[in-house]
């Protein structure tokens, strides 16, 4: 016979196979009535879960965690709490594509949030660091060793997803706590930007030199502008006359379709000057542009972008770092990337003595500590100037 359990926790009892149970009732944040089982194999056992449990239906939390694995609740908040967010689209579908392909198809998707603990999240970290691809060959090296295959800034911000996600289980009665927020959130190593010096820069634009978007690649090594701000600027934005241009816009990729869209921070939202000679270039570039407009006839998208495709749509960001790549093989330049011209000229900027807050707002950071991160090095030349001509100053 079951006897009841002091300060109304519910009727304990003893079960057929020895172990012990509590039958609770309680009313839930809602208003409904419910109940719960709690089993264990003494009478002190079972009692201390019942207050447990008692605690954390005090504490407005669910009696019990939800038994529904991780994939089928980061499904059901990615297709809800996600998609009726206040963030920006291009941050939605980022999220949603991390969620699926690391979280819901990942190490820890099967498990059931209930089961959920801080050391399954750190395993799925674990999981997303030694994740491996194969190298890029290169001359020197035709068979190279693996490489890792996510950045840590993938790893971060997938952990940022999980950590919502469960943030919305808590919120929605699923879960007490959120295990991620007794987990480390993931570090990005800084590293300096691999750079061209000058007489380099020059060969690569020379190498480019005849190619569609060879006056596109001119602006983002005069101006430091990013691969997408530079192909989402259009003729509005830009003022010849006073020579400068208003960056808003990036280009992005939303569930697989090209389109312009806000730049992510305020810092990046940024006026910046234009050279003279590269005011003649787009004066020249605006010329064939409309040329191509009264080939294209009815065909033309009007975009209103200065640099477009034949019809007058949004250029691929990848055809930009294709032609750089192109061009600094043909000049037997290795290891130049996406953003070398961006990089380059930063750096150029700080070795010519701009101050690192000019330089940062130049190119749209969104601190001065990054910019001192990014673009921390320098080169021998300008170390040794900076000695010698202090050491001038000083009269030795």
């Amino acid at each position: 016979m079951g006897t009841r359990t002091a300060n109304g926790t519910g009727n304990i009892r003893k079960r057929p196979n020895g172990t012990w149970e509590v039958r609770l009732s309680y009313v839930d944040a809602d208003g409904t009535l419910k109940r719960v089982s709690v089993y264990g194999k003494t009478q002190r056992e079972v009692r201390e879960k019942v207050k447990a449990v008692r605690e954390r239906v005090d504490n407005g939390a669910p009696a019990t965690d939800d038994k529904m694995a991780l994939a089928a609740w980061m499904a059901r908040w990615r297709e809800t709490t996600l998609a009726v967010s206040n963030l920006k689209e291009s941050t939605r579908s980022l999220y949603a594509s991390l969620s699926r392909k690391h979280i819901e198809g990942g190490v820890i998707a099967a498990i059931p949030l209930a089961k959920l603990r801080p050391s399954d999240v750190e395993k799925l970290i674990l999981a997303m660091r030694s994740a491996t691809k194969p190298g890029k060959p290169t001359k020197d090296t035709p068979n190279p060793e693996p490489v890792r295959a996510l950045s840590d800034s993938t790893i971060r911000s997938t952990y940022t997803v999980l950590r919502l996600g469960l943030d919305g289980a808590v919120r929605d009665g699923l879960l007490a706590r959120n295990p991620t927020h007794s987990v480390q959130r993931p570090g990005v190593a800084r590293k300096e930007a691999a750079h061209l010096d000058p007489e380099q820069v020059t060969q690569l634009l020379a190498a480019a030199e005849g190619s569609r978007y060879h006056t596109a690649l001119l602006l983002i090594a005069t101006t430091g502008l990013r691969r997408g701000e530079a192909l989402a600027l259009r003729w509005s934005d830009v003022d010849l006359d006073a020579g400068v241009a208003r960056v808003r816009d990036t280009v992005q990729r939303i569930d697989g379709k090209l389109s312009t869209g806000p730049v992510k921070t305020d810092r990046s939202r940024r006026m910046l000057p234009i050279s003279p000679a590269m005011v003649a270039l787009l004066r020249r570039h605006r010329v064939t542009q409309l040329e191509e407009r009264m080939r294209a006839a009815n065909q033309w998208a009007d975009t209103g972008l200065v640099f477009t495709t034949e019809l007058g749509r949004v250029v691929e960001p990848r055809n930009l770092l294709r032609l750089v790549e192109t061009a600094a093989k043909r000049i037997g330049l290795e290891g130049v990337g996406a953003h070398t011209l961006r990089h380059s000229a930063a750096t150029a900027w700080l070795e010519a003595g701009v101050h690192i807050k000019q330089v940062s707002d130049l190119l749209g950071h969104s601190s001065v500590a990054i910019t001192g991160d990014v673009y921390g090095h320098g080169s021998d030349q300008s170390a040794r100037a900076a000695v010698d001509g202090l050491s001038g100053v000083l009269g030795l």
